[in-house]
């Protein structure tokens, strides 16, 4: 009887609710995705360009990682299957599913943002920062691509040779030095010229190259951007050499720095019985990076530093070994360091080599340089890369999705 009463109670308080909704309307409407012509304001387009911005981080991020193990950068100590095959020089299509979807993202992002930008600003984009800096991301996501890549793919079109990168990169680098000397915007406008230089160089116009690099400050970077406000806009070489140990700078050439190039800083850790912390694999030695300690630190994309590298370089590929040397010792004493020296090509090639390794450590460059270099003949081949995989190739997810690779 009890249990009935309760029940009638219970149907007429929800009976009682229901009419006292009846009087309120409660419809939503759902207004569905934002038309994407909504976002083609003025007011959007700072957004747009934070975008091209963040992409490229976490292209660069990703490409610092894996490229640290494909070079002579870092050894692996962790558990991560791809790094394990990386660290072999080994590079499966399956396991660059997302590398190459991030530098392929980076690079749409910033181009076809160009587009919308024009569309949208009208005259005004040639009085705009914006329009300086999204070409800023195009060019340096096209370098990261070319320096990396063995095949450039574009917007899934056919393969194509991977210098097409560069000079996509050299364009868009060239209209962002335009942009950037009309505005008298001197930041960027060595942002550009540091990044032609590099992609000049990546093309074998080295007397260009050294033009753009001279007119760089020494003191000057530019950098790709890392924060703590998501997982997302994390450095997560940090996360993984700071709060994970994936990644050791133990069994490489920088291990064996016992003065700690201030270039390429780096630690030991120990247990609480006072021996060597080991790697998350639980036996390589760990010694850890300090070049990137936060999860918001930044990454270069290009230095001053590195200009006076690419003259050295330049004059290298001159036969002046002098000028090269002065060049590299101008670079080392930026940094503190005493001055180095060589009298030959066969002294002066090493030397650049190693010199470039420090400034650009754990930067995503060392990779492509040493491509470089191993396609060489002479005095500069270096035959790290032999037997190994030298780029990042089309992945498999690009193959089965793109027609015009037979996928």
């Amino acid at each position: 009887m009890w249990g009935t009463q309760m029940k009638a109670t219970r149907l007429a308080a929800v009976a009682a609710a229901a009419l006292a909704l009846g009087a309120c309307d409660l419809s939503v409407e759902n207004p569905g995705p934002i038309p994407d012509a909504e976002l083609n304001t003025a007011g959007a387009m700072p957004a747009l360009v934070n975008g091209m911005s963040a992409d490229l981080s976490v292209a660069v991020d990703l490409m610092a990682r894996y490229g640290s193990v494909l070079a002579d950068e870092l050894a692996h100590s962790g558990n991560y299957a791809a790094e394990g095959y990386f660290y072999r020089g080994v590079i499966p299509p399956e396991n660059v599913n997302d590398v190459w979807g991030d530098m392929q993202r980076a690079r749409w992002v910033a181009e076809h943002g160009i587009d919308r930008l024009k569309e949208v600003l009208g005259s005004g984009f040639e009085s705009s920062p914006l329009a300086i800096r999204a070409n800023l991301y195009a060019g340096y996501a096209n370098r990261l691509l070319g320096e990396n890549v063995c095949d450039a793919v574009i917007d899934g079109g056919p393969k194509q040779p991977y210098t097409e990168h560069f000079t996509r990169a050299e364009a868009y680098f060239t209209e962002a030095l335009r942009l950037a000397q009309a505005q008298g915007n001197t930041a960027l406008a060595n942002a550009a010229l540091a990044g032609r230089a590099q992609v000049r160089a990546d093309l074998g116009n080295w007397d260009g190259a050294a033009q753009d690099a001279a007119l760089v400050p020494t003191s000057y970077h530019f950098d790709a951007i890392f924060s703590t406000n998501t997982e997302r806009e994390n450095n997560t070489l940090a996360y993984e050499t700071q709060t994970r140990r994936e990644y050791t700078v133990y069994n490489t050439q920088w291990a064996q720095n016992s003065n700690k190039d201030p270039r390429v800083p780096w630690d030991t850790v120990k247990t609480s019985a006072g021996k060597i912390q080991t790697g998350q694999d639980g036996k390589t030695p760990f010694f850890r990076q300090m070049k990137y300690k936060g999860l918001d630190a930044e990454i270069p994309l290009a230095k001053g530093t590195e200009m006076l590298l690419i003259r050295a370089e330049a004059a290298l590929r001159k036969g002046d070994v002098p000028g090269a040397v002065e060049l590299i010792n101008q670079e080392r004493t930026a940094y503190g360091l005493a001055p180095a020296s060589a009298a030959t090509l066969e002294e002066a090639w090493p030397l650049l080599q190693k010199e470039r390794g420090a400034v650009t450590w754990l930067e995503a460059r060392r990779f492509g340089d040493l491509r470089r270099w191993f396609a060489a003949s002479g005095p500069e081949k270096n035959n790290f890369l032999q037997g190994r995989a030298t780029c990042v190739p089309i992945s498999d997810e690009e193959m089965h999705s793109n027609p015009n690779l037979g996928g």
